[in-house]
């Protein structure tokens, strides 16, 4: 992140919760009160000390790819030998790179956090492709996604912005949020090719119009601070609050908001989330010690809960494989992992 990021977040996540009344599904709970969920947790030391792994992606040939934005390099992880292979980026100075995403044809195409730039890697040469943003304010493009018919969909976090990037013609379009320093965050795409993102900087979730451009905010409880999102396959939208310990919900055709007391309590940061094809929600809480990994069940709505081995380090981002697995990036503690149920 940038420093003028790092202090938009200071201020976004400091404030008062006397006095809120926060809906939630269930009681508060200790941890004790959660069962213990049965996976098995892997991890592998990224060969870089101090790489700080970011974001995770599954490439297209089944391969945990993750960036490294504090040693300006790109990661690949074979998960049947355990192999790191290491891409460094062409760039004199760090690039940062950041959020992670494959494409149908195996690159690989990342987010310059630090560089002000798209980045796609081509895994056989090597060689990366840079797409520079159109303005200067647009310095740290953050989190990226393709949709359905190959568009590249990004947040612009400090930049108060959405992007999107046509790979055919290297065209970025840029759109500022409504809300001032709204730092929009994580971003997926639903069903109907609709990208939704988090407004991280205040209590609100948003929509952009593929064609139009045109965003729409949901409301949240004032409190809440989303920062992560995944999409169910019936289109609901689950998010993480990292200001006030929740997994939310959010209905984006009638507003509705549901939130649910995350095991780990009010200053549990949940942060990291990803749904499996089973409907399983999965995230990490990452201000409890050591990080957990949560399941949540959306038919029981029930929570089981697992502690990451090496303590996480703060798990930023997830990445679901086809097969059920869950790849994690462990930035504090310079690891990657695979997190596996246990039949």
């Amino acid at each position: 992140m940038t420093k003028r990021t790092l202090a938009l977040i200071a201020v976004a996540l400091c404030g008062t919760l006397v006095g809120l009344a926060l809906p939630a599904h269930h009681p508060p709970r200790t941890a004790a009160d959660v069962p213990s969920l049965n996976v098995k947790i892997q991890e592998w030391p990224i060969p870089s000390k101090g790489g700080h792994p970011h974001d995770p992606a599954v490439g297209a040939d089944g391969a945990l790819w993750f960036t490294e934005q504090m040693a300006n390099k790109i990661g690949r992880l074979d998960p049947q030998t355990g192999a790191i292979k290491e891409y460094t980026l062409p760039t004199d100075k760090n690039s940062g790179p950041h959020g992670l995403v494959a494409d149908k044809d195996g690159n690989i195409w990342f987010t310059a956090n630090f560089g002000g730039y798209i980045g796609k890697l081509d895994p056989q040469t090597g060689k990366v492709t840079e797409y520079r943003m159109p303005l200067a304010k647009a310095d740290d493009p953050h989190t990226a996604v393709f949709d359905a018919h190959g568009i590249l969909w990004f947040t612009v976090q400090g930049g108060n912005m959405v992007g999107r990037l046509d790979p055919q013609t290297g065209k970025v379009d840029l759109k500022d949020a409504p809300t001032e320093a709204a730092l929009p965050y994580g971003i997926q795409i639903n069903s109907h090719g609709v990208p939704v993102f988090c407004e991280l900087g205040t209590h609100k979730m948003a929509t952009i119009n593929p064609k139009t451009l045109a965003i729409k905010e949901y409301l949240l409880p004032d409190a809440v601070r989303p920062r992560r999102l995944a999409i169910a396959a019936d289109d609901t939208v689950y998010f993480t609050d990292f200001k006030s310990g929740h997994l939310g919900t959010l209905n984006t055709t009638t507003g509705a908001v549901k939130l649910y007391d995350s095991p780990g309590g009010p200053e549990s940061n949940p942060y990291g989330i990803a749904i499996t094809p089973d409907g399983m929600v999965w995230y990490s809480e990452s201000g409890v010690q050591p990080n957990t990994i949560i399941q949540f069940n959306p038919k029981t709505q029930t929570f089981a809960r697992a502690s990451i081995p090496s303590g996480g380090g703060v798990v930023r981002n997830m990445a679901a494989t086809s097969d059920g697995r869950v790849y994690i990036a462990c930035s504090g503690v310079d690891k990657v992992g695979i997190v596996s149920v246990i039949q």
